[in-house]
Protein backbone atom coordinates (compact mmCIF):
# COMPACT_ATOMS: atom_id res chain seq x y z
CA UNK A 1 0.00 0.00 0.00
CA UNK A 2 2.87 2.59 0.51
CA UNK A 3 4.59 1.92 -2.09
CA UNK A 4 1.42 2.59 -4.17
CA UNK A 5 1.12 5.54 -2.46
CA UNK A 6 4.86 6.60 -3.22
CA UNK A 7 4.55 5.87 -6.97
CA UNK A 8 1.37 8.19 -6.88
CA UNK A 9 3.09 11.29 -5.75
CA UNK A 10 6.02 10.67 -8.31
CA UNK A 11 3.73 10.35 -10.93
CA UNK A 12 1.52 13.30 -9.73
CA UNK A 13 4.66 14.80 -9.62
CA UNK A 14 6.24 14.27 -12.93
CA UNK A 15 2.74 15.52 -14.29
CA UNK A 16 2.61 18.77 -12.29
CA UNK A 17 6.23 19.51 -13.65
CA UNK A 18 5.39 19.27 -17.12
CA UNK A 19 2.09 20.69 -16.68
CA UNK A 20 4.21 23.63 -14.72
CA UNK A 21 6.16 24.08 -17.68
CA UNK A 22 3.04 25.13 -19.19
CA UNK A 23 1.65 26.91 -16.75
CA UNK A 24 -1.99 25.02 -16.00
CA UNK A 25 -1.82 22.73 -13.63
CA UNK A 26 -3.35 19.35 -12.93
CA UNK A 27 -6.27 19.16 -11.03
CA UNK A 28 -6.24 15.84 -9.37
CA UNK A 29 -9.58 14.39 -8.80
CA UNK A 30 -8.54 11.74 -5.86
CA UNK A 31 -8.02 13.93 -2.88
CA UNK A 32 -4.75 11.95 -1.96
CA UNK A 33 -3.24 13.21 -5.33
CA UNK A 34 -5.02 16.63 -4.99
CA UNK A 35 -2.98 16.97 -1.21
CA UNK A 36 0.06 15.54 -2.91
CA UNK A 37 0.03 18.44 -5.85
CA UNK A 38 -0.45 20.98 -2.91
CA UNK A 39 2.75 19.86 -1.74
CA UNK A 40 4.33 20.12 -4.42
CA UNK A 41 3.13 24.01 -5.17
CA UNK A 42 3.89 24.88 -1.44
CA UNK A 43 7.43 23.26 -1.16
CA UNK A 44 8.50 24.79 -5.07
CA UNK A 45 6.39 28.56 -4.02
CA UNK A 46 3.54 28.62 -6.25
CA UNK A 47 1.26 30.88 -4.67
CA UNK A 48 -1.22 30.30 -7.86
CA UNK A 49 -1.19 26.45 -7.52
CA UNK A 50 -2.10 26.83 -4.04
CA UNK A 51 -5.00 28.74 -4.61
CA UNK A 52 -6.49 26.95 -6.66
CA UNK A 53 -5.48 23.19 -4.91
CA UNK A 54 -7.40 24.57 -2.06
CA UNK A 55 -10.18 25.94 -4.00
CA UNK A 56 -10.48 22.56 -5.73
CA UNK A 57 -10.73 20.55 -2.24
CA UNK A 58 -7.35 19.98 -0.75
CA UNK A 59 -6.89 19.44 2.25
CA UNK A 60 -5.10 22.85 4.18
CA UNK A 61 -4.22 19.99 7.36
CA UNK A 62 -3.29 17.27 4.98
CA UNK A 63 0.00 15.77 5.77
CA UNK A 64 2.93 14.24 3.44
CA UNK A 65 4.82 11.08 4.93
CA UNK A 66 6.58 12.93 7.14
CA UNK A 67 4.19 14.53 8.80
CA UNK A 68 4.61 18.27 6.78
CA UNK A 69 1.73 20.13 5.83
CA UNK A 70 1.84 22.56 3.19
CA UNK A 71 3.06 25.20 5.75
CA UNK A 72 6.47 23.41 6.68
CA UNK A 73 7.18 22.76 3.09
CA UNK A 74 6.43 26.60 1.84
CA UNK A 75 7.90 27.74 5.29
CA UNK A 76 11.69 25.95 4.64
CA UNK A 77 11.94 26.73 0.42
CA UNK A 78 10.96 30.25 2.14
CA UNK A 79 8.28 31.72 -0.40
CA UNK A 80 7.05 34.23 1.85
CA UNK A 81 3.66 34.94 -0.35
CA UNK A 82 3.11 31.26 -0.39
CA UNK A 83 3.66 31.16 3.24
CA UNK A 84 1.08 33.80 4.00
CA UNK A 85 -1.65 32.45 2.00
CA UNK A 86 -1.17 29.17 3.83
CA UNK A 87 -1.73 31.00 6.89
CA UNK A 88 -4.69 32.80 5.97
CA UNK A 89 -6.41 29.81 4.98
CA UNK A 90 -6.14 27.99 8.16
CA UNK A 91 -2.80 26.05 8.60
CA UNK A 92 -2.21 25.29 12.07
CA UNK A 93 1.20 27.42 12.55
CA UNK A 94 2.84 25.27 15.13
CA UNK A 95 2.22 21.97 13.96
CA UNK A 96 4.78 19.72 14.38
CA UNK A 97 6.00 17.13 11.93
CA UNK A 98 7.02 13.52 13.32
CA UNK A 99 10.76 15.01 14.28
CA UNK A 100 8.91 17.78 15.76
CA UNK A 101 9.87 20.70 13.46
CA UNK A 102 7.52 23.16 13.42
CA UNK A 103 7.19 25.75 10.10
CA UNK A 104 8.86 28.02 12.40
CA UNK A 105 12.02 25.59 12.98
CA UNK A 106 12.30 24.95 9.02
CA UNK A 107 12.23 28.53 7.96
CA UNK A 108 14.71 29.47 11.09
CA UNK A 109 17.00 26.57 9.61
CA UNK A 110 17.20 28.08 6.29
CA UNK A 111 17.38 31.11 7.23
CA UNK A 112 14.27 32.56 5.70
CA UNK A 113 13.88 35.50 7.96
CA UNK A 114 10.61 37.23 5.83
CA UNK A 115 8.75 33.72 6.77
CA UNK A 116 10.55 33.85 10.52
CA UNK A 117 8.72 36.80 10.94
CA UNK A 118 5.56 36.03 9.16
CA UNK A 119 5.31 32.96 11.61
CA UNK A 120 5.90 34.65 14.54
CA UNK A 121 3.13 37.61 14.04
CA UNK A 122 0.60 34.73 13.22
CA UNK A 123 1.03 33.22 16.53
CA UNK A 124 4.64 30.79 16.10
CA UNK A 125 5.86 29.74 19.34
CA UNK A 126 9.58 31.08 19.27
CA UNK A 127 11.07 27.94 21.81
CA UNK A 128 8.73 25.29 20.38
CA UNK A 129 11.64 22.57 19.91
CA UNK A 130 11.97 19.51 18.15
CA UNK A 131 12.00 15.98 19.31
CA UNK A 132 16.00 16.24 19.66
CA UNK A 133 15.20 19.81 22.25
CA UNK A 134 16.26 21.52 19.38
CA UNK A 135 14.83 24.76 18.79
CA UNK A 136 14.64 27.64 15.78
CA UNK A 137 17.34 29.41 17.34
CA UNK A 138 19.78 26.57 17.40
CA UNK A 139 18.81 25.76 13.72
CA UNK A 140 19.80 28.95 12.82
CA UNK A 141 23.00 29.16 14.67
CA UNK A 142 24.10 26.00 13.77
CA UNK A 143 23.80 26.62 9.88
CA UNK A 144 25.38 29.91 10.57
CA UNK A 145 22.27 32.28 9.31
CA UNK A 146 23.49 35.47 11.38
CA UNK A 147 20.89 37.80 10.56
CA UNK A 148 17.88 35.02 11.55
CA UNK A 149 19.55 34.25 14.64
CA UNK A 150 19.48 38.18 16.08
CA UNK A 151 15.90 38.43 14.58
CA UNK A 152 14.99 35.18 16.72
CA UNK A 153 17.17 37.01 19.58
CA UNK A 154 15.54 40.56 19.46
CA UNK A 155 12.02 38.51 19.63
CA UNK A 156 12.12 36.63 22.61
CA UNK A 157 14.44 33.16 21.39
CA UNK A 158 15.97 31.41 24.79
CA UNK A 159 19.50 31.64 24.25
CA UNK A 160 20.63 29.42 27.03
CA UNK A 161 18.75 26.31 26.01
CA UNK A 162 19.90 22.76 25.44
CA UNK A 163 19.58 20.29 23.44
CA UNK A 164 19.33 16.58 24.07
CA UNK A 165 22.86 16.09 23.32
CA UNK A 166 24.16 18.49 25.99
CA UNK A 167 24.91 21.68 23.58
CA UNK A 168 23.10 24.98 23.01
CA UNK A 169 23.61 27.23 19.92
CA UNK A 170 26.71 29.18 21.57
CA UNK A 171 28.69 25.47 20.84
CA UNK A 172 27.10 24.90 17.54
CA UNK A 173 28.21 28.16 16.45
CA UNK A 174 31.41 28.12 18.09
CA UNK A 175 32.46 25.11 16.20
CA UNK A 176 31.51 25.81 13.53
CA UNK A 177 33.86 29.28 13.36
CA UNK A 178 30.38 31.55 13.11
CA UNK A 179 32.06 33.94 15.13
CA UNK A 180 29.30 37.06 15.09
CA UNK A 181 26.57 34.73 15.65
CA UNK A 182 28.75 33.72 18.95
CA UNK A 183 29.14 37.33 19.66
CA UNK A 184 25.19 37.76 19.51
CA UNK A 185 24.98 35.06 22.09
CA UNK A 186 27.00 36.59 24.14
CA UNK A 187 25.88 39.73 24.41
CA UNK A 188 22.27 37.93 25.43
CA UNK A 189 24.26 37.40 28.84
CA UNK A 190 25.74 33.81 28.43
CA UNK A 191 28.59 33.21 30.72
CA UNK A 192 31.37 32.35 28.32
CA UNK A 193 32.69 29.85 30.89
CA UNK A 194 29.49 27.58 30.99
CA UNK A 195 29.98 24.39 30.27
CA UNK A 196 27.66 21.90 28.69
CA UNK A 197 27.54 18.26 28.12
CA UNK A 198 30.85 17.02 29.01
CA UNK A 199 31.50 19.98 30.49
CA UNK A 200 32.81 21.12 27.07
CA UNK A 201 32.88 24.95 26.91
CA UNK A 202 32.17 27.16 23.82
CA UNK A 203 36.47 27.77 23.57
CA UNK A 204 36.40 24.13 23.29
CA UNK A 205 34.35 23.65 20.90
CA UNK A 206 35.86 26.50 19.24
CA UNK A 207 39.50 24.57 19.20
CA UNK A 208 38.18 21.88 18.26
CA UNK A 209 36.63 22.91 15.06
CA UNK A 210 34.57 20.67 12.30
CA UNK A 211 36.89 20.07 9.58
CA UNK A 212 34.28 22.01 6.65
CA UNK A 213 34.86 25.17 9.18
CA UNK A 214 37.92 27.52 7.56
CA UNK A 215 41.10 27.76 10.29
CA UNK A 216 40.39 31.52 9.44
CA UNK A 217 36.75 31.57 10.79
CA UNK A 218 37.95 29.53 14.44
CA UNK A 219 40.70 31.96 14.60
CA UNK A 220 37.93 34.70 14.48
CA UNK A 221 36.29 33.10 17.09
CA UNK A 222 39.19 32.16 19.37
CA UNK A 223 39.92 35.87 19.52
CA UNK A 224 36.41 36.71 20.20
CA UNK A 225 36.32 34.06 23.11
CA UNK A 226 39.63 35.15 24.55
CA UNK A 227 38.60 39.17 24.75
CA UNK A 228 35.11 38.03 26.58
CA UNK A 229 37.34 36.72 29.13
CA UNK A 230 37.31 32.65 28.52
CA UNK A 231 39.46 30.80 30.94
CA UNK A 232 41.74 28.81 28.92
CA UNK A 233 42.60 26.26 31.36
CA UNK A 234 39.09 24.71 32.18
CA UNK A 235 38.99 20.86 31.78
CA UNK A 236 36.59 18.96 30.28
CA UNK A 237 35.19 15.46 31.99
CA UNK A 238 38.30 14.08 30.52
CA UNK A 239 40.85 16.26 32.02
CA UNK A 240 41.58 18.59 28.57
CA UNK A 241 41.90 21.72 27.93
CA UNK A 242 41.14 24.09 24.70
CA UNK A 243 44.66 23.94 24.33
CA UNK A 244 44.84 20.20 24.26
CA UNK A 245 41.61 19.50 22.26
CA UNK A 246 43.74 22.18 19.78
CA UNK A 247 46.78 19.84 19.20
CA UNK A 248 45.10 16.34 19.35
CA UNK A 249 43.42 17.83 16.16
CA UNK A 250 46.41 19.39 14.68
CA UNK A 251 44.83 22.47 14.72
CA UNK A 252 48.41 24.59 14.91
CA UNK A 253 46.81 28.18 14.13
CA UNK A 254 44.77 27.43 17.09
CA UNK A 255 47.63 26.07 19.61
CA UNK A 256 49.91 29.28 18.51
CA UNK A 257 47.09 31.93 19.42
CA UNK A 258 45.79 29.96 22.79
CA UNK A 259 49.73 29.78 23.85
CA UNK A 260 49.84 33.88 23.15
CA UNK A 261 47.04 34.42 25.20
CA UNK A 262 48.59 32.56 27.87
CA UNK A 263 46.90 28.78 27.81
CA UNK A 264 49.23 26.56 29.76
CA UNK A 265 51.59 23.49 28.05
CA UNK A 266 52.13 21.97 31.09
CA UNK A 267 48.53 20.57 32.28
CA UNK A 268 47.71 16.92 32.23
CA UNK A 269 44.35 15.53 31.46
CA UNK A 270 42.45 12.77 33.21
CA UNK A 271 45.08 10.24 31.59
CA UNK A 272 47.90 12.02 32.86
CA UNK A 273 48.92 13.47 28.94
CA UNK A 274 50.13 16.56 28.55
CA UNK A 275 48.84 18.51 25.10
CA UNK A 276 52.14 17.40 23.61
CA UNK A 277 51.81 14.35 24.13
CA UNK A 278 48.28 14.34 22.98
CA UNK A 279 49.64 15.78 19.69
CA UNK A 280 52.48 12.91 19.14
CA UNK A 281 49.84 10.32 19.69
CA UNK A 282 47.13 11.49 17.68
CA UNK A 283 50.33 12.40 14.64
CA UNK A 284 49.44 16.05 14.51
CA UNK A 285 52.82 17.34 13.12
CA UNK A 286 52.04 20.96 12.91
CA UNK A 287 50.66 21.57 16.29
CA UNK A 288 53.62 19.48 17.94
CA UNK A 289 55.95 21.65 15.83
CA UNK A 290 54.44 24.83 17.77
CA UNK A 291 54.23 23.12 20.64
CA UNK A 292 57.83 22.77 20.75
CA UNK A 293 58.90 26.18 19.55
CA UNK A 294 57.07 27.30 22.75
CA UNK A 295 59.28 25.32 25.00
Amino acid sequence: MQSKIILAAILLTIQTDIATAQNTPIVPNDPRQLNFALFEAAKKGRTDHVVLFLERGASIKARDRFGNTALLLAAFSGRTKTVRILIEAGSSINHQNLGGSTALFRAAKAGKRKSVKLLLKAGAKINLANKQLLTPLTAAAFNGEVETVRFLLENGADPVVVDNSGKSAILYAAGKGFSEIVEALLEKGIDVNQTYGNSLTALMWAAGYSNDTPASEALKTIDLLVDWDANFDMKDNRGQTALMTAAQMNHPEVVKRLLNAGARADLRNKEGRTAVDLARTAGSPAALRVLGEAK
